[in-house]
């Protein structure tokens, strides 16, 4: 039978709760934070930490440190499974810190196209609604322990392939990301997308997309009263990079990053369905809607 000692004794120190197996021998714990799978969790969070202090004006550094982070998302769930040591926390941790890197590089797209921000506001807006959905209508409507990945064919087809199979999963997930990097990119590199990308304001040249951006970090104070300001971050990242390279991400990755937009309208529609479901049967236990009297009754 289990058994706690207190959690601290009577010099205040803090004891670890330990469990008493069943030959009386004392066990310390496991300690779920410090699980493989969740060390990697960790290690994505600080990666992506460190890519956002690189994304305004360093794109290489930036993407590499966020492909990483995604990258590793794979490498948890193979710990989790040779190590068995897949828990609830990890699973959250894996989806919280999926949806805040991807919200964050959105953030910073609606910035660098103010002209699509909606769309990039409502891709985010988008993400969370649905695994929030999803991931609520799991705990509420599915059985005890069950992980948001365990869908009933019956109930959508579509999410069963797309979370029972781990490399349509990653697939998805991957591209999906690699799509919003290589925007990210052209940010840095694509007159065609930003327009404002300036040309060095010391030549008398007409514009051209050969001269647009020139110098790549000209001083801000030459036309912007802060350095700090959209105009001169627009203005100091300008084609810093050729533009070839990004564009054929964006074109491979765009068909599976529209994809996964479709999957997170079914998936939200499915778990708005499945709650609705079980609203009706909550309020048929409750006798809701209650039947009115009819007129001839209130007449007596």
């Amino acid at each position: 039978m289990a058994d706690t000692q207190q959690l601290a004794n009577g010099n205040g120190n803090t004891v670890r709760p330990t469990r008493v197996n069943p030959v009386g021998e004392e066990e310390e714990a496991e300690n779920i934070f410090l699980f493989w799978p969740n060390l990697i969790g960790y290690s994505r969070v600080v990666l992506a930490v460190a890519s956002l202090y690189y994304m305004p004006l360093h794109p290489r550094t930036c993407s590499l440190l966020y492909s990483i982070s995604c990258l590793l998302d794979a490498l948890d769930g193979v710990a989790a499974r040779y190590y068995e040591q897949s828990t609830k926390f990890g699973a959250v941790l894996d989806m919280v810190t999926d949806r805040g890197t991807t919200a964050c590089l959105l953030v910073f797209l609606a910035s660098a196209f103010p002209r699509f921000s909606i769309v990039f506001q409502g891709l985010i807006s988008l993400d969370f609604a649905s695994h929030y959905m999803h991931m609520f209508a799991t705990l509420s409507m599915g059985e005890s322990g069950q992980s948001h990945k365990s869908i009933d064919e019956g109930r959508s087809w579509v999410l069963k392939m797309y979370y029972s199979n781990n490399k349509v999963l990653f697939t998805f997930c991957a591209l999906n990301e690699l799509f919003f990097i290589a925007l990210y990119l052209l940010s840095f590199s694509s007159p065609l997308l930003s327009p404002t990308l300036l040309k060095d304001p010391s030549s008398n040249s007409p514009s051209s997309p050969s001269n647009l951006g020139t110098p790549a970090a000209p001083k801000p104070s030459l036309l912007f009263a802060s350095p700090y300001s959209a105009g001169a971050l627009e203005m100091a990242r300008a084609n810093k990079m050729d533009s070839t390279v990004p564009w054929i991400l964006a074109v491979i990755s765009f068909p599976v990053m529209a994809g996964k937009q479709i999957i997170n309208v079914i998936q939200l529609v499915k778990a708005s369905r499945w709650l609705a479901e079980g609203d009706r049967l909550e309020r048929k236990k409750k006798g809701l809607p209650r039947k009115k009297p009819s007129a001839s009754k209130k007449a007596q």
